[in-house]
């Protein structure tokens, strides 16, 4: 019986939901790159660099070894570490990677310029991107809404959908493909590091806490032998160490790109020369061979 049920863990179960999904990205990212880039990308430019080809490569796999199985079942039925690890990829990976994917020509085709323009723009700002999303990471954690989304599929997949698009409009002012919504490097470092501080209350919370949190993963048969203790104790450190790990990850990159910025400057600076000093004999030199302005045409009052 102990076989069979060690067996049960990794019993392969299909999701449509997921291919559909995951196919349905790649067909509409094809069709942009292949019917609508070219006729509105000017004759001589790429529709989409090769970066931007491996980025969304990338993304379509995150996102499908995140929702579909085994990452998915185990961490839906046995294991809230392994959501907390799928919940990770789906926040901290997924999106800023089709983003970095994203032509700027076919964000503002899907975005237009009327009222979801607008809207969008408000909801990506930084301050109300990062309230949205960290808001809605700390109301997920609540028990009740952990243990009614293991036990109600819908209601799982549409927590999903929200926590994505909050991770999208949380990224956009770090790696978005619209210019006008992506702010400084110094204000990304500040804005990240804020943003890394928050998961550190249900991190805690999941690292130091006794007992039973979510009675859904309370179950007969455990997985590698973890205890309900431990399972949740070792979701908090991924939470907190891996998932804050990677925004330090990004923090750092920007803080050196942000230094070679000014180190190219500076350099730049310094190729010039220094700069040539003006006399009193370069003025009236310019004022002798400078004709004066033609006065205007006399009119009477």
């Amino acid at each position: 019986m102990s076989l069979l049920a060690a067996a049960d863990f990794w019993r392969w179960q299909p999701h449509p939901e997921v291919w559909v999904l995951v196919g349905g990205v790649a067909v509409l990212a094809g069709y942009a790159l292949r019917v609508v880039g070219p006729k509105v990308v000017p004759a001589g430019r790429p529709v989409a660099s090769r970066q931007q080809i491996a980025w969304l490569v990338l993304g379509l796999i995150l996102l499908w070894v995140a929702s579909d199985w085994p990452v998915h079942d185990v961490g839906e039925e046995y294991l809230f570490s392994v959501h907390m690890t799928q919940h990770m990829v789906l926040t901290y990976l997924v999106p800023p990677v089709l983003l970095l994917a994203t032509p700027e020509w076919l964000a503002r085709i899907v975005l237009g310029r009327g009222r979801v323009k607008r809207a969008f723009d408000f909801l990506a700002r930084p301050v109300v991107a990062a309230l949205l999303f960290n808001g809605f990471v700390l109301f997920t954690h609540a028990p009740g809404i952990v243990n009614l989304a293991v036990e109600n599929g819908p209601v799982h997949y549409l927590l999903h959908a929200v926590l994505v698009f909050t991770a999208f409009l949380l990224w956009m002012p770090v790696v978005g493909p619209l210019p006008e919504l992506r702010i400084s490097y110094p204000a990304q470092m500040l804005y990240l590091f804020v943003t890394s501080i928050i998961p550190t209350v249900p991190a805690g919370w999941l690292t130091f806490a006794e007992g039973t949190i979510y009675s859904a993963y309370e179950v007969p048969d455990r997985l590698w032998g973890l205890t309900i203790t431990d399972d949740q104790q070792m979701a908090g450190v991924i939470m907190k160490l891996v998932g804050g790990g990677f925004l330090w990850v990004v923090i750092t990159t920007r803080f050196f790109q942000w230094a070679a910025h000014f180190g190219d400057s500076d350099k730049a600076v310094d190729q010039a020369g220094p700069p040539t000093e003006l006399t009193w004999a370069d003025v009236e030199r310019e004022f002798e061979t400078t004709p004066p302005p033609a006065e205007p045409p006399f009119r009477q009052p």
